[in-house]
């Protein structure tokens, strides 16, 4: 889950620093869509090497999470004809309509600019910032300690990343006297743009603040002189958990696969409640104990804010990251592609190239059916698979998964408080009276696995002795796990919102009502059985006669929105009542989105 060990990068060839820069510039060439037919004949040239028993041409140490392509169907080279034939066509060439922009080089810029590596002029989008940087001197003081060579003794490198290295040490005096640590070390030189100095800050604050968990890696101290600064943390000497996986041959049993899961999730829920998104997730660690050790990466995230800066590596990215709106639910996803890994060796997405993995992770769906899903248990394809939703309103939250039933069985996991219920409580708060029948309705259904999570995450608020919670039970749960990251990411604003609490109570069926995800239920296979039910319970205690006009003014629509050709199909012509069409709508409630698109 970060930096642990690695061999140190080879030292740069000055002289050979024209040939690369225009080798990279023919690999940007080949990702670009008006040459995906190049690239096509470039992976047909290496198959006919191989089937004539040649080396492949892209093997690496890590062949065995080689699986074919799932994006294959996205490359077809056959396309329908549009009717329309030259006379100077090619005889039998079909017509090719252009495949879509990669989004491979428009990222590495991104990515290279937030390095430092690359001039504003050069970036896919400018927004100035490196300009701004170059121009104006940066405030590379950051306030830490000094005096790290009188206190640490630098060892050998033991591992490496793109703004810096980390070192093993031996502690001469205080506390740490004799004991090893680990100190990663970044170079001042390279903090060329104001994100990359901002980076520094905040991984110090974030380590700062979150040390003490049983999974995190232990914060000691961090330095600085004229060139460099130093994090000083646990020393973790378990290996690397890729590593693991190999030697293995390339997967885990489902219940070492669990004692994996149950760590990583422990520690990224941790994470979520004090508003601290990881971005970064991939399987580089791996000990008894396994613990989160590289936190450059990662941000605070405020409620209901969405990051759109693209970070990570490329196999574990999320879909939301690379369409530059996302939150904590980019975690999860990179959970489910190291369980994807862990529990069938291979990886859900796999291109040849950066470009194919990203089409891969928005349009591809990963494969169920090859060996060794179909021997594996429904429990455990089920969890990988609700981790892996495209759609990250769908995708379960890291204590939504500790709550799974795969997971569940596993040593009496404790799950953490989340987030998430705080949110969909806000949103119930201003829902209509109308949409909080329906609601109800709907938590009516719910199966004895779902009510296991929201039982949970009732008790951890600490209802009172007549079943009841208030405000008051909310602000002390959240204030039972504050730290400081919480107070920086502001999560505890969610109680501004959720003031009405003050005046009165809920118990725990209203609970179930506000908490549940509509979204996470949609993407159920039994979501038609649930809402049918619902809709069914609906009309017996909730649903009524309703103008178009009353129902307009309960979701709280603009005056601009065409009500009457939106909302037209709500409503049951025979009696008025709410259709089951508008019953499913009005579980949503508004959507800005939906009105704005039917105008």
């Amino acid at each position: 889950m970060g930096i642990c060990s690695g061999k140190p990068l080879p030292p740069r060839n000055e002289s050979g620093s024209d040939s690369s820069s225009s080798k990279k510039k023919e690999e940007d060439k080949e990702v670009k869509h008006e040459d995906g037919e190049k690239e096509e004949k470039g992976m047909r040239k290496e198959t006919v090497a191989e089937e004539k028993g040649g080396t492949k041409p892209w093997a690496s140490p890590f062949f065995p999470f080689y699986t074919p392509s799932p994006a294959h169907s996205l490359f077809s080279k056959k396309s329908p004809s549009n009717g329309r034939v030259s006379a100077s066509a090619t005889p039998g060439r079909f017509f090719k309509p252009f495949m879509p922009p990669s989004p491979a080089k428009h990222i590495r810029a991104l990515l290279a600019r937030r390095q430092g590596l690359l001039k504003s002029s050069e970036a896919a989008i400018s927004d100035g910032e490196v300009g701004r940087g170059s121009a104006v001197a940066l405030d590379k003081n950051f306030g830490f300690s000094k005096g790290f060579e009188s206190k640490y003794e630098l060892g050998e490198e033991v591992g490496r990343g793109h703004f810096g290295y980390t070192c093993c040490a031996r502690s001469k005096k205080g506390e740490l006297k004799g004991e090893m640590v680990a100190v990663k070390i970044i170079p001042k030189a390279k903090m060329t743009t104001s994100i990359a100095v901002e980076d520094v800050r905040r991984e110090v604050k974030i380590l700062r603040a979150l040390t003490g968990h049983d999974n995190l890696v232990q914060f000691f101290d961090a330095y600085e002189d004229s060139e460099n600064v130093y994090i000083i943390m646990e020393l973790c000497e378990g290996g690397e958990l890729l590593d693991r996986i190999l030697s293995r041959g390339g997967k885990y049993s489902e219940e070492d696969a669990k004692a994996v899961m149950v760590q990583i999730l422990k520690v990224v829920a941790f994470c979520h409640l004090q508003g601290v998104v990881h971005r970064d997730l991939k399987p580089e660690v791996e000990s008894s104990q396994l613990k989160a050790i590289d936190f450059g990466l990662s941000d605070f995230v405020k409620p209901d804010e969405r990051l759109n800066d693209i970070v990570g590596s490329a196999y574990y990215v999320a879909p939301e990251v690379l369409h530059r709106s996302y939150a904590t639910e980019a975690d999860v996803w990179s959970i489910g592609v190291i369980a994807y890994i862990l529990l069938c060796g291979s990886r859900p997405f796999w291109a040849r190239t950066e470009s194919g993995i990203f089409r891969a992770v928005l349009k591809a769906d990963p494969s169920f059916n090859e060996p060794p899903w179909p021997s594996l248990s429904l429990e455990a394809k089920d969890f990988v698979k609700r981790l892996l939703s495209k759609d990250p309103r769908r995708r379960m939250t890291a204590a939504q998964a500790l709550s799974h039933p795969w997971i569940r069985s596993y040593n009496n996991v404790r799950v953490p408080l989340d987030n998430l219920i705080f949110r969909l409580m806000k949103v119930y708060m201003r829902s209509s009276s109308l949409r909080k029948a329906a609601l109800r309705a709907l938590s009516k259904t719910l199966t004895m696995d779902d009510l296991v999570y929201l039982k949970g995450q009732f008790s951890l608020l600490e209802p009172n002795k007549n079943g009841c919670i208030t405000l008051e039970n909310i602000r002390m749960a959240l204030l039972k796990h504050a730290t400081d990251a919480m107070k920086e990411s502001r999560v505890q604003d969610i109680l501004t919102s959720l003031n009405a609490l003050q005046y009165r109570r809920m118990d725990f069926d209203e609970f179930c009502a506000a908490a549940l995800s509509v979204h996470q239920l949609e993407g159920l296979d039994r979501w038609e059985q649930h809402a049918r039910h619902a809709y069914d319970l609906f009309e017996k205690d909730g649903n009524r006669a309703i103008v178009i006009e009353e129902l307009a003014s309960e979701l709280h629509l603009s005056p601009s929105v065409p009500v009457h050709a939106v909302l037209h199909d709500w409503i049951r012509h025979t009696d008025g009542k709410l259709s089951f069409l508008g019953f499913l709508k009005l579980l949503h409630g508004p959507s800005s989105h939906a009105f704005v698109k039917a105008h």
